[in-house]
């Protein structure tokens, strides 16, 4: 249009101020024409816009602008430029264009291209596979490249464009395009679904499908956009949660410790082993605060530790229905559940791992066998009472107890017997303490008792002969017809007297307790200085024992036995004695139980028997052909090579087995009985004699008695000793010669002193007679003489 203007009449009436001002430009000889919103030219020139131009004509309008708006095509290549006003008064929906023609735009495509440009890169980059369809029979004017290449298996270049895409696609996306068509036409409405879908290689994702109408601002649709989108990794991972989630609600369900979710901690699950485990339902415990569950001196530092959100892991306490306090172990983690953020709470029952505990801590502070305290807890019973004696300016007394001669039950009941006989004991002294004692089991046969607070050494003597009563009473043992009869030693110390720590007070008061053992046993002894001194001596002639065989230190001693009916001398029982090089000669009892103790005892007896032996050799080359007679100790006598070294040492000395007799006391011969029997049937084979030593003071059993092979039974000294006058050893004594003779066994009798013992013995058939009415312990020299006076003037 080149300046000529054109009035039409149009149906729709023009508001005056619109005609006014068309008439206006037409004076000016500008073009202008009349609109309203829907783009109907009302009057004015003829704008002839193209159907591009007219949309975006419409697109403008829309927004009720002001002054120029962009180019608009018109017919014949024309492009016109519309400067928009709305005149005031006019109709609200009507305004007036001034028209100028403009040359076609230089920028408008290029800055298109590059547009369009731009929106391609960035429809290719994304993680979407797209395409648009037109209307008309859905037919594909762009795909992205990652729709064409996983969804188009025949593509050509241009791919789908300008194909029907139901036709372009796989057969499952076109199956779901076209249901999901029919469903927006019938909804108007985009549709959105997940399924499995298979790609154009074979892959098969689970993809979100997406099918949206392209409306413009009139709601007119020009197309459909159409998204694909693989959800499989996110699929994939929620169904490793939903699998996680259901193994966590099995293993919940199934579980044996009680498992509670909470948030915000109140309780939204539980199982049923918490349930069982607090005798209450999961309908009572459903909403319930997490924290009345537990016990309410334990809730506020555990409130601190949930609200921090903090992992943990500690013990607590429940409370059950019933009241029951019922210890736990609570791990308190954070995770999912139906992927929504959660608390749960393990509540492991550790009342069994507390009953082992309190039993480990039970015997890490107990005596096994006895119940009471072992020495671990008696250090630290002794210190804290000691403390509580300085601060209360007290005396603590110490009663090291020992019982005589215990190791003689173990070997002659055995020590299951022992067992019994301690545990009765041990009972015993609990019983006879106060409270506020202190018992315990030193070790072994040992006992310590500890007395706080007491006043007066009188005092601590009376609970002292209290227990040397209770102790020494004969004790009967389940299962046997005999009772024991045991005696024990007590040495005393005093805190702070004698000694201001736990160590020093021990040590004294085990001084006294050899002292009292050396004063004859079976009392009480408080501690002197003096004995720590003869604790030390002993301590050396420990030392100088080991070294008394290599300096020849050791000689023996002969005691010579007769008949009872002729005094015809018949035989010798060797001693030993220990010429020490400061202390003069020594007596067995001196250093036995040392060498019994450090196992010295087996080379000293293998020396007291090559000796005998040789001596024995020496007497029958002189014509005096008497037996020797060896005591044995139990270390010698169970030694494995016993019955060879005895079987070489014949061999050895060419002395004849008859010539040798080998005593053992009767605790040894009830100790392991059948390797007894076999080792004294072997014994026998060689043709050594046998005799049983000190009978009547162990605890033998008759029926194995009579299994012993067996020569000799020697009566103890001390049923001897009280001859005739004292009725129960003269029954005693006589009883064990009827015993002997009824196995066909020759009797001795030890310690005879007096002719009144000589003759009570004779007179209940004793065959043969020992003691210092006898003749005393003298050497080979002496015994030769003592043998010569005897002939020249027989007794």
């Amino acid at each position: 249009m080149r300046g000529d203007f054109i009035i039409f009449d149009m149906p729709c009436p023009i508001a005056p101020e619109l005609e006014t001002a068309l008439a206006a430009a037409a004076l000016l000889g500008l073009p202008a024409v009349a609109l309203d919103l829907r783009g109907q030219e009302l009057a004015g020139a003829g704008l002839m816009l193209e159907p591009a131009g007219r949309e975006r004509l419409l697109a403008a309008l829309a927004d009720r602008p002001r002054g120029p708006i962009e180019p608009l095509q018109a017919a014949a290549g024309r492009w016109l430029q519309l400067d928009l006003s709305w005149p005031a008064g006019a109709q609200a929906a009507q305004a007036l264009a001034l028209v100028r023609e403009v040359g076609a735009p230089q920028v408008a495509e290029p800055t298109f291209r590059r547009e369009r440009d731009r929106l391609c890169w960035l429809a290719d980059s994304a993680p979407v596979l797209m395409a648009y369809c037109e209307n008309e029979a859905l037919r594909c004017s762009y795909a992205n490249r990652a729709f064409v290449q996983s969804l188009c298996p025949a593509a050509s270049e241009r791919g789908p464009i300008g194909q029907p895409l139901a036709g372009a696609v796989t057969p499952d996306l076109a199956d779901w395009l076209q249901a999901a068509t029919a469903q927006l036409e019938r909804d108007g409405e985009a549709v959105c679904n997940e399924q499995w879908l298979t790609l154009a290689d074979g892959t098969v994702i689970w993809a979100e499908l997406t099918l949206a109408p392209h409306v413009d601002a009139r709601g007119r649709r020009h197309g459909l956009y159409l998204l694909v989108s693989d959800h499989s990794r996110h699929h994939h991972a929620e169904r490793a949660l939903l699998e996680s989630e259901e193994r966590l609600a099995r293993f919940m369900q199934a579980g044996v410790e009680g498992i509670v979710f909470h948030r915000d901690g109140h309780i939204v699950d539980a199982n049923p082993a918490l349930c069982t485990l607090i005798g209450q339902s999961l309908h009572e415990l459903l909403d319930r605060p997490l924290l009345g569950l537990i016990a309410p001196e334990c809730q506020s530092r555990l409130a601190r530790r949930l609200d921090a959100q903090e992992d943990l892991c500690i013990e607590t306490s429940l409370i059950a229905k019933d009241g029951r306090r019922i210890p736990v172990e609570l791990i308190e983690r954070g995770t999912l559940q139906r992927g929504a953020p959660m608390r749960m709470t393990v509540l492991r029952d550790i009342r069994e791992r507390r009953d082992v505990q309190d039993q480990l801590h039970y015997l890490e502070h107990h005596d096994a066998l006895t119940g009471l305290a072992n020495r671990h807890a008696l250090f630290s019973q002794l210190e804290h009472l000691m403390v509580a004696a300085r601060a209360s300016d007290t005396r603590l007394a110490l009663l090291f107890i020992d019982l005589d001669h215990f190791k003689r039950v173990n070997d002659s009941l055995g020590h299951a017997a022992g067992d019994a006989l301690l545990k009765t004991l041990a009972s015993r002294l609990g019983e006879r303490v106060r409270s506020t004692d202190r018992v315990a089991r030193f070790g072994g046969d040992e006992f310590i008792v500890l007395l706080p607070g007491v006043r007066s050494r009188e005092a601590i003597a009376h609970v002292a002969r209290k227990l040397l009563e209770a102790l020494a009473r004969p004790v009967r043992i389940a299962g046997s017809s005999q009772d024991i009869s045991i005696t024990p030693s007590i040495g005393i110390a005093v805190y702070p007297d004698d000694g201001d720590t736990p160590d020093v007070l021990i040590q004294h008061a085990d001084a006294a307790l050899h002292a009292a053992k050396a004063q004859g046993r079976a009392h009480s002894v408080f501690f002197e200085p003096r004995q720590v001194s003869l604790a030390r001596d002993n301590l050396v002639l420990e030392g100088q024992l080991g070294q008394a065989i290599a300096q020849q230190e050791f000689a023996l001693l002969f005691q010579p036995q007769v008949c009872a009916r002729d005094g015809r001398f018949v035989g010798v029982e060797a001693l030993i004695r220990w010429n020490h090089p400061e202390r003069g000669l020594l007596v067995p009892d001196a250093f036995i139980a040392l060498a019994e103790q450090h196992r010295l005892i087996v080379p000293i007896g293998a020396w007291v028997l090559r000796e005998a032996a040789r001596q024995a050799r020496l007497w029958h080359e002189a014509g005096l052909p008497l037996t020797v007679a060896v005591n044995l100790s139990t270390l010698q006598f169970q030694a494995p090579d016993f019955v060879a070294s005895i079987e070489q040492l014949l061999a050895e000395t060419a002395l004849p087995p008859g010539w040798l007799e080998l005593e053992l006391t009767e605790r040894m011969l009830m100790d392991d009985v059948p390797g007894v029997l076999a080792r004294l049937a072997q014994l026998r084979q060689l043709g050594v004699k046998l005799s049983v030593d000190d009978f009547g003071t162990g605890y033998s059993s008759l029926s194995h008695l009579k299994e012993l092979p067996i020569d000799k039974m020697k009566i103890d000294r001390s049923f001897v000793r009280e001859l005739p006058h004292q009725r129960e050893s003269a029954a005693i004594a006589g009883a064990i010669i009827e015993l002997a003779r009824g196995l066909g066994l020759t009797v001795v009798a030890e310690g005879v002193e007096t002719e009144a013992q000589r003759e009570f013995l004779l007179a209940h058939g004793c065959d043969q007679l020992q003691g210092m009415g006898i003749g005393a312990p003298m050497d080979a020299a002496a015994l030769q003489a003592w043998q010569r006076a005897r002939t020249v003037a027989p007794p």
